[in-house]
């Protein structure tokens, strides 16, 4: 039985669901609405955005068809845009709620602190193999039961209240895929809400390695160095940049590993990434209160 904050005297809650797909899993589409449909005490509403030209048909959704694959930043900014509810769950097309109670337990947590923003789900593999160290999103990961702040959130297994995006606009599309679920969570903390992981509240999701994509190594590069150009001040973007091509030279498992993520880092550094907007020394220091300095 998870540990659920009472229910408010309020009427049932509408959440949103935005699906990303590029047409290419189905029947795990299909697999992903009938999660959202059978959520209990809620009322849904399901937008499926096709990353592509995809003859996609999805029963009980809306399907938004951008005919070519514009990346999953400004994808999930089209698929909030198609949306009426006060929150917006985003869900991966290979993923599924684990319960049919997750988004009213969700409802319940931001019903209960008006200042929560953004809640990130647990996810957990279908077969029981261990997660990736990645789906924790905190340093010490620790059990993954335990719910904690945090300073991101997993962007395929997530709650975000409409406000925040009102208020700090959307995903950065620059971005096209990785790390633009830290621009988020950092301008949100910035902005004053709060950021947590919950360990009750699950999604099933294959348990795979970010670097199985082939442009892993060069994104996430380059993707750093537009973080820091982005939101840090000047100081610690430079440290932050630094510690990060230390990090990443010493993860790679090969030359072409190596080779891509240089490139990413020095196009980082070239490339139009977006208007610059600091965030607050305050803000560093909730980051760091939460156990997460914006360094590591």
């Amino acid at each position: 039985m998870r540990n659920l904050p009472p229910v408010p005297p309020s009427s049932v809650v509408s959440i949103s669901c935005v699906l990303l797909t590029v047409g290419d899993r189905p029947a795990e589409l299909r697999r992903a609405v009938s999660s959202v449909s059978a959520q209990r005490d809620v009322n849904v509403e399901i937008v499926v955005v096709v990353n592509g030209a995809a003859d996609v048909r999805v029963d009980g959704a809306t399907v938004v068809v951008l005919g070519r694959n514009v990346g999953i930043p400004a994808g999930r900014n089209v698929g909030i845009a198609a949306t009426t509810g006060a929150l917006i769950c985003f869900l991966d097309d290979d993923g599924w709620l684990a319960d049919d109670d997750v988004l009213s337990g969700a409802s319940r947590r931001f019903a209960a602190d008006d200042r929560l923003g953004i809640l990130s789900l647990r996810l957990r593999d279908p077969l029981g193999r261990p997660g990736q160290r990645r789906h924790v999103p905190r340093l010490r990961v620790g059990d993954p039961g335990r719910s904690s702040a945090v300073t991101t959130f997993l962007g395929g297994a997530a709650v975000v209240r409409r406000s925040v995006f009102d208020q700090v606009g959307g995903f950065p599309e620059e971005f096209f895929f990785a790390h633009e679920e830290l621009s988020v969570a950092w301008r949100a903390i910035d902005a004053g809400w709060r950021v947590r992981y919950d360990g009750q509240l699950a999604v099933f999701h294959p348990s795979q390695p970010a670097s199985r994509h082939p442009s892993f190594w060069y994104l996430q590069a380059r993707n750093r160095v537009f973080l820091a150009r982005r939101h840090l001040p000047a100081a610690l973007a430079v440290v932050y940049v630094g510690l990060w091509i230390g990090v990443s030279l010493a993860r790679a498992r090969s030359r072409l590993a190596v080779t891509r993520a240089l490139r990413g880092f020095a196009d980082g550094l070239r490339l139009p990434c977006g208007p610059r907007r600091p965030v607050s020394w305050v803000a560093v220091w909730r980051m760091t209160k939460a156990g997460r300095p914006p360094l590591l």
